[in-house]
């Protein structure tokens, strides 16, 4: 059995950055993922963090208590491990520069990116919630102060993507480029094993998740896929399934086979999702798994960012799904 540090130190050759660096990364986010884990946990049995913080984040949601800690556990872990420089976070309105040590400051070249708790709404009814979080590696000269450009890069720019869902068990699923694994926590011990080697979408097609409670606010080229998906043939119908997490809807479907779609609406035209905290990490592993993401008309990861909190559609899972949801989009819209 691999320990998440092992697989990296074995696989160190695949990345194209220092192994210290990645090491150093990933000792953040098993240290605040743990942290959460265990408050997650927890949670049914004390009302330090169930419900709302009474706040409002930058995105005009609700914060949960949760959303907060799990907020803080990340930038405070990040903080103390001489690798990163800046992070944005879905629950901050501007980014937050980080001054390291000076005799390790050059060390600090990593940008993160992360929603520290996806699917919020979820918490109170124990059901799957997660962390994503994505890495690139600064713009700006180390002399420089850091730029919202350094921020604003393509998802194609990430060196490291990844989630940790907390259900049933916690499991980390990362990649940096090299196909896509994953690593469950075993309590006991404290420690991430290797459980999910080379995930790839599977050939069945057999799921599609989304809200159908917003129908009649999608455009016609949505209704008329979903019908598609209904459809009595060729293998289909297709099952609905719709946690309201994207952690916890994309791993299912990265498991089992299956098509994630938020599309837009008349109420959100820009679409819900945001493009460089969930979409961009999503869409770097679907495709390390052998899947696609689209905004319905361009790839996710070809998309230039233009703002820190920008929304976008998305659709992600096997390349099939996708492709023949563009095209009802493209022949109906």
């Amino acid at each position: 059995m691999y320990t998440l540090g092992e697989f990296i130190i074995e696989n160190r050759d695949r990345f194209s950055y220092s192994t210290e660096a990645l090491l150093r990364l990933f000792s953040s986010i098993k240290l605040a993922s743990k942290a959460i884990h265990k408050e997650v946990n927890k949670a049914g049995l004390t009302e330090e963090l169930i419900g709302s913080s009474g706040f409002t984040n930058i995105q005009g949601e609700n914060q949960q208590k949760l959303d907060d800690f799990a907020h803080r556990a990340f930038i405070e872990s990040f903080k103390s491990r001489n690798v990163v420089c800046g992070i944005a976070s879905e629950e901050s309105k501007d980014f937050i520069v980080i001054k390291g040590e000076q005799e390790n400051f050059f060390k600090n070249q990593c940008i993160v990116l992360i929603d520290p708790l996806d699917g919020s709404s979820n918490i109170d009814v124990n059901v799957s919630i997660g962390t994503i979080f994505s890495v690139y590696m600064r713009k700006s000269s180390i002399q420089m102060n850091l730029t919202i450009e350094d921020f604003l890069q393509k998802g194609n720019k990430q060196i490291l993507a990844g989630y940790i869902i907390y259900g049933s068990s916690t499991i980390l699923v990362y990649s940096i480029g090299n196909g896509v694994h994953g690593f469950t926590l075993d309590p006991s011990v404290g420690t991430f094993y290797l459980s999910h080697s080379n995930l790839r979408f599977p050939n069945a097609e057999r799921i599609y998740s989304i809200n159908e409670g917003n129908y009649a606010k999608f455009s016609n080229g949505i209704r008329r896929f979903i019908r598609y998906c209904q459809e009595q043939k060729d293998n289909r119908p297709y099952t609905a399934r719709y946690i309201g997490s994207l952690v916890g809807d994309f791993h299912r479907n990265l498991i089992q086979g299956g098509i994630y779609i938020y599309p837009k609406t008349a109420s959100s035209p820009e679409g819900k999702l945001r493009l460089l905290y969930e979409c961009n990490p999503m869409a770097f592993l679907a495709e390390e798994a052998g899947g696609k993401a689209s905004n319905g008309k361009k790839r996710i990861l070809d998309i230039k960012p233009t703002k820190l909190h920008q929304r976008t559609p998305f659709f992600c899972g096997p390349i099939g799904m996708v492709t023949k949801l563009e095209e009802f989009m493209i022949n109906y819209e």
